[in-house]
């Protein structure tokens, strides 16, 4: 339902945020469109790896719907792949989830936590009704927003810290 990522960007010394949320059935082939423009950028820019938490299950999803949709993309082929669920996992030997791991980081959210389950619902009566975005409340559509924009963002500042943070030894 939302695409999000981010990155530093050297010359403005700032985190820039792009996210696509979908409208409706037929905002899909766009979004995986922009999607595709947004990682052939971001290699531009010599950014080489994609930095996920359980990641997996989304780059399952965005290979199965380009190739679906016949867009001519292979992240792999251009990114590195890092998951940091599964590097926490490396290091200290047990799971975590990413609202955990915030806290080791102590990295507090602006916005209230929102259910994998609710969102996945959310999404499902978006893709059914062509209206329902319209009807959904603004600070509805929002909060989804700015809690995908804290997840990615979370992600970053996990990034600059984690020999300080995970592995202090």
């Amino acid at each position: 339902g939302v695409f999000g990522c981010c990155y530093y960007d050297e010359e403005l010394h700032a985190i820039k945020t792009t996210q696509y949320m979908i409208e409706n059935k037929k905002d899909a082939l766009t979004i995986l469109h922009l999607g595709k423009k947004y990682f052939q950028d971001m290699y531009k820019k010599n950014k080489r790896h994609i930095v996920t938490f359980a990641g997996n299950n989304d780059f399952t999803m965005i290979n199965y719907l380009f190739e679906k949709y016949n867009i001519d993309y292979d992240i792999k082929e251009h990114f590195t792949h890092v998951d940091l669920q599964r590097e926490y996992e490396k290091v200290k030997k047990t799971s975590i989830g990413l609202k955990m791991l915030e806290k080791e980081f102590n990295i507090e959210r602006e916005s209230e936590l929102i259910s994998g389950h609710n969102l996945a619902k959310t999404f499902a009566k978006v893709i059914k009704d062509n209206d329902y975005i319209n009807r959904m409340p603004d600070d509805k559509k929002e909060k989804i927003l700015l809690y995908n924009r804290q997840d990615v963002v979370s992600l970053f500042y996990m990034c600059v810290n984690w020999f300080k943070i995970i592995e202090k030894e």
